[in-house]
C-alpha cells in the first residue's frame, strides 16, 4: 500500500456540529455555575463537551469567566476554532 493511500485512509474530516474552541452565541438566557444569569445573545467559547454534543461547557467574559453549561439547541455557531 503506498503512502498516498495510507494518508487517504487515515485522513478524517472534522464531524459536523460544535466543538471544542468554538465561538458560540446563546439563543436565551442561561444562568451560570455561579449563579448568575447570561443574557441571549452573549458570545463565549466551547470548553467542554458533553454527550457527543447533547451539551456544553462554554466560557464568557463577562461576568469574568464565568462558565455554564448549556444544551446544544442553546447555542449558534459564530467561528469555527
Amino acid at each position: 500500500m503506498s503512502v498516498e493511500a495510507l494518508y487517504l485512509l487515515r485522513k478524517t474530516e472534522p464531524r459536523p456540529g460544535l466543538r471544542d474552541l468554538d465561538g458560540v452565541i446563546l439563543t436565551a438566557d442561561v444562568l451560570t455555575d455561579d449563579g448568575g444569569t447570561v443574557p441571549a445573545g452573549t458570545e463565549g467559547t466551547i470548553v467542554g463537551i458533553y454527550g457527543e454534543g447533547i451539551a456544553f461547557v462554554v466560557e464568557f467574559a463577562e461576568p469574568a469567566g464565568a462558565l455554564a453549561n448549556v444544551a446544544a439547541d442553546g447555542l449558534r455557531l459564530v467561528e469555527r476554532a
